[in-house]
């Protein structure tokens, strides 16, 4: 059961989403004024919001110039692809024994229409589908703290800018991504749930991507 949100965390969601699809870039100044107008909320819950997600490590709050989106750094997202390597990981273990039929067609349907992302260009879709896939079994491990620890760092990486090259080589290492979301599907098939927990954070989550995460 999804725990009970209080207006802070309302506001807190907000930020990271606008953070999360770009509407608020690194370095970007947080107006407190426009969140107040745009949910129709006073200050202090957009305060307390604020200094949660400064405490988190998604914002920094500068002298003079107040909360700021914070870049990241290669070094910054490679400790976070190997922190939710091992929580997601382990929300795949968990999951393993509660996920359907359905559960397991939705998440090959998730598979193709990466694939359909890739091959159209349409990398953004490719950032959606991929989350949406990887939020299928998290939301199903049983754990609600563990599935808010996992959003809590995801919020610190932005959405993915990928530039399709003349080589192809961005849609190639896509590509071999998508083959590892197979990889897992057949562990989950098979109701492996030691083998997705090591194929998860030894593999999936290495930092192979992390300077396309990169936003400074």
């Amino acid at each position: 059961m999804e725990q009970f949100k209080t207006l802070k965390d309302h506001v807190y969601n907000y930020i990271a989403t606008q953070i999360g699809s770009g509407n608020l870039l690194p370095g970007e100044r947080i107006n407190e004024n426009v969140i107040c107008e745009e949910l129709n909320i006073s200050r202090t819950p957009v305060r307390e919001a604020l200094i949660q997600l400064s405490a988190e490590g998604i914002l920094e709050n500068k002298a003079r110039k107040g909360f700021v989106v914070r870049p990241m750094r290669e070094e910054d997202v490679k400790e976070v692809y190997q922190v939710i390597g091992i929580l997601d990981g382990f929300a795949a273990k968990e999951a393993c024994k509660f996920l359907t039929a359905q559960d397991l067609a939705d998440m090959a349907f998730y598979i193709e229409t990466i694939d359909l992302a890739i091959k159209s260009g349409n990398f953004e879709m490719y950032f959606r589908q991929q989350e949406t896939l990887h939020n299928l079994y998290i939301n199903k491990c049983g754990n609600q703290t563990l599935i808010d620890t996992i959003r809590k760092i995801k919020n610190k990486l932005f959405i993915r800018t990928y530039d399709d090259d003349a080589e192809g080589k961005t849609r190639q290492v896509l590509y071999d991504t998508n083959k590892e979301h197979r990889e897992i599907l057949r562990l989950f098939k098979e109701g492996d749930a030691d083998g997705l927990f090591v194929y998860l954070s030894e593999t999936h989550w290495t930092p192979t991507l992390a300077a396309y995460d990169v936003i400074e």
